[in-house]
């Protein structure tokens, strides 16, 4: 069963856009490079200074064997100073699994190509409730709190949480919780 990270990071003021364009150009390609698939990397509508993306993994064994090869690698050398300058904190990672296998979140198309400026006409919507949460419509994606053992320490996830996460898509801004928008190279769209 797959493994799934929801990464919020904390920047500071007027640095998204920065974190963003960096991101896109540098981390993508490089991460799925060694195994695992950046999902989406979104703006968050309702704060200018937060990020938020997701990141899956086959399993714990091969999210430790992906980390590992990537932040010893040389992309994420050669880009981690510009990239760390950008947050102030990028430890509220939940660490989640499908609540069933057809929950999974699904990539809709192809990737766009690195320099891409349009981004889709859509907000991705993301409940998080605590514990387990009974979900009349599955949206996109339904995840709960994967209860494995962090793989890969270096990079902290949340364990003082256990969370029902739930995704969705609408044309037009409204909901609740986290409203984010997709970037020009995220793969939700």
């Amino acid at each position: 069963m797959t493994v799934l990270e929801l990464r919020q990071y904390k920047l500071h003021p007027g640095r998204r856009d920065v974190l963003i364009e960096l991101f896109d150009r540098e981390f993508v390609d490089s991460q799925e490079a060694c195994g695992m698939r950046v999902l989406g990397q979104f703006r968050d509508l309702d704060n200018p200074d937060r990020f938020v993306w997701l990141r899956e993994f086959d399993d714990m064994d091969g999210r430790k064997r992906a980390l590992e090869a990537f932040y010893t690698g040389p992309v994420w050398r050669a880009h981690r100073d510009a990239a760390n300058a950008t947050m102030i904190d990028s430890d509220d990672v939940l660490l989640l699994r499908p609540v069933r296998p057809e929950s999974r979140l699904r990539p809709v198309g192809p990737r766009p190509p690195v320099g891409a400026t349009e981004t889709a006409p859509i907000v991705v919507h993301v409940a998080i409730w605590p514990g387990a949460f009974a979900v009349p419509d599955e949206g996109i994606g339904l995840y709960e709190t994967e209860p494995a053992e962090n793989t890969f320490p270096a990079l902290p996830v949340r364990t003082d949480v256990n969370v029902t996460v739930w995704f969705g898509r609408s044309p037009q801004p409204g909901g609740q919780a986290l409203r984010l928008c997709p970037t020009a190279r995220s793969m939700l769209r």
